[in-house]
């Protein structure tokens, strides 16, 4: 199967509708689509990224009226986040109804429900008039991509068809919240930050990020977000000057060697937004590693330090 990349909306609706895989565009990142009420076609999403049945899918709906049906119960503090942040990077994690199989929820009861931004995506909802079974368009554990020729440099030949909206606006994916003692907890960080939740709800929200009881949702797992160059958070030593890449979140002067600059403005939304791609830039360099300077553990510097925390456990654990 070759894999085409356009801009056919239609083309992509009839994919979907005859159950087959469609690359999604997001604000976030983009996704690898099904149609969520055909069992086989999510099973291929599953193939496709070689994703272990048991680590849970994102629905993504238009709007909150579709989204009802498929859930027993959608909080009210969630309505009013709902109605603030969406559509847009937040996911909310609930009871789910019998509308949902168990494929998409890892045999769970509970499920994510997703309101992308994105206006190819947004229509294709509206014509589509059901959910979207979705986590990102990559191989599993790998880079998420922000650009159709990311999804290409992955999944090609997997999927028959992208849907290229342009490079994605956030470049982080969602973040994912749920409800515990009545009280919102982030399971994953993500492009609305803890700061931006805490001034809706009058707290901090609790973190619950690890594996503690599960992996309760998408990007729970230890190991994900990877490079194919081995990574690790930090600065690399003058003995790697040549052979090592560093990256930066602002211009620096005394970096010797390789290295590439996330944000020219040295600031966070930049940085997030050019995070995964300059990853995918940095992975074609052949360097023997590359290491990343962390982030201020503010904002959207949670989330990137999340996701990069994770990029390097994979090669961290190797050395043990």
């Amino acid at each position: 199967m070759q894999t085409a990349v356009g801009t056919d909306l239609q083309l992509a609706l009839d994919l979907l509708e005859r159950g087959q895989l469609v690359s999604i565009p997001t604000e976030t990142v983009y996704g690898l689509a099904a149609d969520a009420n055909n069992e086989d076609a999510i099973l291929s999403i599953f193939k496709a990224k070689e994703r272990p049945t048991s680590n849970p899918l994102i629905l993504h709906f238009a709007n909150l009226e579709q989204a009802l049906p498929y859930t027993t119960h959608f909080p009210p503090i969630f309505e009013a986040l709902y109605a603030h942040f969406c559509p847009g990077p937040l996911t909310f994690v609930v009871p789910k109804s019998s509308l949902v199989s168990n494929l998409i929820t890892g045999g769970q009861s509970t499920v994510a429900l997703r309101f992308p931004a994105h206006p190819l995506l947004q229509q294709l909802l509206h014509k589509l008039e059901r959910p979207l079974a979705a986590p990102s368009a990559n191989l599993y554990g790998q880079l998420s991509p922000t650009t159709a020729q990311h999804v290409l440099g992955q999944l090609n030949q997997r999927i028959p068809y992208i849907l290229d909206g342009g490079p994605c606006l956030h470049g982080l994916e969602s973040t994912i919240i749920g409800l515990q003692n009545e009280q919102v907890v982030i399971y994953r960080h993500g492009g609305i930050t803890t700061e931006m939740l805490a001034d809706k709800l009058g707290y901090t929200p609790p973190i619950k990020t690890q594996e503690e009881s599960g992996i309760l949702t998408s990007g729970m797992v230890k190991h994900h977000y990877a490079t194919q160059t081995p990574l690790f958070l930090g600065y690399k030593s003058d003995d790697k000057e040549k052979s090592a890449l560093q990256i930066t979140l602002g211009p620096k002067a005394l970096i010797k060697g390789p290295y590439l600059v996330l944000s020219q403005q040295n600031t966070l939304l930049e940085a997030a937004r050019n995070l995964y791609a300059t990853l995918h830039e940095a992975d074609t360099m052949g360097m023997q590693e590359i290491y990343v300077e962390p982030f201020p553990n503010v904002g959207l510097g949670k989330a990137m330090n999340d996701r990069l925390a994770r990029a390097a456990a994979k090669f961290s654990d190797l050395d043990k």
